[in-house]
C-alpha cells in the first residue's frame, strides 16, 4: 500500500506540473497536439525513471560513501543531460517525423526542472531504491497526463470561439491555471 501512496501522490496529489509547477516549458511547448504531447510524455518518463536510478545507484554508492554529497547537482545534471542525448538519438533514429514535432522541445528535456527535482526530491525524501522507481514512475505518469490533458483541450480550443483577445499563449494559460484548480482538489487524499 505504501508504494501506491508513493505513485498516487506523485501523480495526482504532487503532480509535478500542476501542483509543484515544474516542467512548465515542455508543458506550455508540446502540448499543441494529442501526438506530440503523448510522445513527450512518455519521452519525458522514461528520462525521469532512468535518471532517477542512475542519481540513486550514484547517490548511495558513490558520493555518500566518498563524502562528494557536494558534488550531487553536477553529477545528476550530467547523468540528466546524457540521457536526454541517448533519448534524442533513438527518436532520430526510429521516427524522424517525431524528432521533426517534438523539435527543441527534446533538448529541453535536460534543462526539464522537473527532471531534476525529481532526481532530487527522491533523495531528500530518503527512498529505497523500489520507492524511488515508483516515485519516478508516479511523476511520469503526472506529467504525461497532464500535458495529454492539455493537449485534448487545446485542440478542441482549435475549434472554439475563443475571444480574440485569449487566443493563443492567453487561453493556454487560463486552461492551465484551471487544471491546477482541479488537481489541488487531490490535496486532501491521504495514503
Amino acid at each position: 500500500m505504501e508504494l501506491f501512496g508513493i505513485f498516487i501522490t506523485a501523480t495526482l496529489i504532487n503532480n509535478f506540473v500542476l501542483a509543484q509547477f515544474l516542467g512548465i516549458c515542455p508543458f506550455v511547448g508540446v502540448s499543441g497536439k494529442l501526438s506530440s504531447a503523448t510522445s513527450m510524455g512518455m519521452a519525458t518518463t522514461f528520462v525521469m525513471v532512468m535518471a532517477t536510478l542512475v542519481t540513486y545507484l550514484i547517490q548511495h554508492l558513490i558520493l555518500e560513501p566518498l563524502g562528494l554529497g557536494f558534488l550531487q547537482t553536477v553529477a545528476f545534471i550530467l547523468v540528466i543531460a546524457s540521457l536526454v542525448q541517448f533519448v534524442e538519438m533513438v527518436i532520430k533514429k526510429v521516427s524522424t517525423p517525431l524528432y521533426r514535432a517534438l523539435g527543441i522541445f527534446l533538448p529541453l528535456i535536460t534543462t526539464n526542472c522537473a527532471i531534476m527535482g525529481l532526481c532530487l526530491f527522491a533523495v531528500m525524501k530518503d527512498y529505497s531504491f523500489l520507492q524511488s522507481l515508483i516515485y519516478a514512475l508516479g511523476a511520469g505518469a503526472g506529467f504525461t497526463l497532464a500535458i495529454v490533458l492539455m493537449a485534448g483541450i487545446r485542440e478542441e480550443l482549435e475549434l472554439a470561439d475563443v475571444p480574440r483577445a485569449l487566443q493563443g499563449a492567453g487561453i493556454t494559460m487560463v486552461v492551465a491555471g484551471i487544471m491546477a484548480l482541479g488537481f489541488m482538489g487531490f490535496a486532501g487524499m491521504k495514503f
